[in-house]
């Protein structure tokens, strides 16, 4: 999706008084809705096939910044950074490391490489392992060990190298 077509969206949400858009296409799918006080919309990410992880989205991203950089840009409301939210693609016990007392896969402050494993969601005896979906730093980790979590609920924040 270029700059013009994000554009001829928000007018078109803009002239017709849309609290919300989605549009899907193979290449990945974007979803905009307006906040009722603000001039903010929400974007999701491209959709990623097989998901071993959750993409970044649905994130806030002001208006403004969307049609600046042609494409949404990942951020998290409170931060002032591009982040990679990693979310959980399945409903489960989420795990820091492999076992109890073992150091955890990665801590805030730690750079990952893309693909490297972050966690472990425990779901029906299973033990599946999600991924760094970039290169970057670790900045935050938003669940505890040992804690369930529900699908699409943030597990990391990445900063992007």
């Amino acid at each position: 999706m270029d700059l013009d077509e994000i554009k001829q969206i928000l007018d078109l949400m803009r002239e017709h008084d849309l609290a919300e858009f989605e549009l899907e296409r193979e290449s990945g799918k974007v979803r905009l809705r307006k906040h009722s006080n603000s001039p903010q919309f929400v974007a999701a990410a491209p959709a990623v096939p097989h998901m071993t992880y959750a993409a970044a989205g649905p994130v806030v991203a002001s208006a403004p910044a969307l049609a600046a950089a042609g494409e949404p840009v990942l951020t998290a409301a409170s931060e002032d950074v591009d982040l990679a939210i990693i979310k959980a693609p399945i409903v489960g016990t989420f795990y820091r490391s492999s076992e109890p007392g073992a150091k955890p896969f990665a801590d805030v402050g730690q750079q990952v490489r893309k693909g490297q494993v972050l966690c472990i969601i425990e779901a029906m005896k299973l033990m599946n392992e999600i991924n760094a979906e970039c290169d970057g730093e670790v900045v935050k980790c938003y669940v505890e060990n040992g804690q369930a979590v529900q699908y699409g609920e943030r597990l990391f924040a990445v900063k992007p190298a």
